[in-house]
């Protein structure tokens, strides 16, 4: 069996489409609350729900929309979720956060690493009344920490539960460097569980397929979890509109901005403070550094390298169909609104 890579690549732009259509309604101020995008996740989520059957479960983390596009679930519902209209997928009470929908077996939780568990308990499920069928938790490396998460490892590698488990590496947890609070190594911290675990490019659609279907194979064989570290990027930052990456995009702005408040806070009293605020200044000033820099010079736009699999003519004649498809949805979204208004 091998990738259908067109298959792949229009997932991946209904994905990247769809994500720019809610940043466009959250910059209208349609969307309420903060935003948290799946933009540069999606050669992970492509890759992985390839392999997604009927009767499948899928547990979802607070970047839910792209694992719900490819689900199929209706994107005018999802958008008109997101704006809190009560035709929305959730009656307009979940936000983009908490997205359900039981016909799809799918379900998200705005609790760091609460889809482990999810994930869990759907695979025992499976594992009792249909077998074959396998469940898929997702989340992200700021999760990795989380008892509940640990707990759950054990207790799907203990009963040999049918569970695909996705770490999305962005090497960040909110502003915190993931490594500067986690020790070791995540893949092999899995596998001391007893499950296969393997490190994939997650910004290469075609290698996280090849590893995901290793892993949904051995579930529906019955043989237990698996667990996969993606590492991929996230180029709108936590969140949309996050302070750390508005200081590349809006330099100049953002230094008028801020200037005044730090100049007040580092030459309030006690003064003798200075050296120590001096110290956190820095260390912010590393932070920004390094995040701009991951998002803006080293960090690959899976997209752009799902294209080059191929080729020019097809991709855009793919990234047309996705966009006509967002298009559509939010017309109908907004049209919808406007007739319960």
């Amino acid at each position: 069996m091998k990738p259908n890579f067109e298959q792949l690549y229009l997932q991946m732009a209904r994905m990247r489409y769809f994500e720019e259509a809610l940043a466009g309604l959250w910059h209208r101020g349609l969307a309420p609350g903060e935003m948290h995008l799946g933009v540069g996740e999606e050669a992970v989520v492509a890759g992985v729900l390839a392999h997604l059957q009927h009767g499948d479960a899928l547990s979802l983390d607070h970047r839910s929309t792209p694992p719900l596009v490819a689900r199929g679930v209706d994107m005018s519902s999802m958008i008109l979720e997101c704006i809190g209209d009560e035709a929305g997928l959730c009656g307009g009470q979940g936000g983009h956060m908490h997205l359900f929908s039981p016909e799809h077996l799918a379900g998200s939780s705005g609790i760091v690493g609460s889809s482990a568990p999810l994930a869990a308990g759907f695979g025992l499920a499976a594992q009792l009344m249909s077998p074959g069928k396998v469940a898929f938790a997702f989340f992200g490396d700021g999760a990795a920490n989380q008892g509940m998460l640990l707990e759950s490892f054990n207790l799907a590698a203990t009963w040999k539960l049918p569970v695909v488990f996705v770490c999305k590496d962005n090497h960040w947890a909110i502003t915190t460097r993931s490594r500067s609070v986690t020790g070791g190594c995540l893949r092999k911290r899995a596998a001391s569980f007893g499950m296969p675990a393997a490190a994939v490019d997650g910004t290469r659609v075609e290698a996280v397929w090849r590893a995901a279907a290793r892993a949904v194979a051995r579930a529906r064989a019955g043989r237990g979890p698996s667990f996969l570290l993606a590492r991929c990027c996230r180029p709108e930052g936590h969140f949309l509109g996050d302070p750390l990456l508005r200081m590349f995009r809006e330099p100049v702005k953002q230094v008028v901005e801020i200037t005044p408040p730090i100049v007040r806070a580092m030459m309030s009293r006690p003064l003798g403070a200075l050296v120590s605020r001096c110290g956190y200044l820095g260390r912010i000033g590393m932070v920004i550094s390094r995040v701009g820099g991951q998002v803006y010079i080293t960090d690959p736009d899976p997209l752009a390298r799902a294209a080059r699999l191929v080729g020019d003519e097809a991709s855009r004649r793919l990234e047309d169909q996705a966009r006509g498809e967002v298009e559509r949805a939010l017309e109908d979204a907004l049209e919808r609104r406007e007739q319960h208004a």
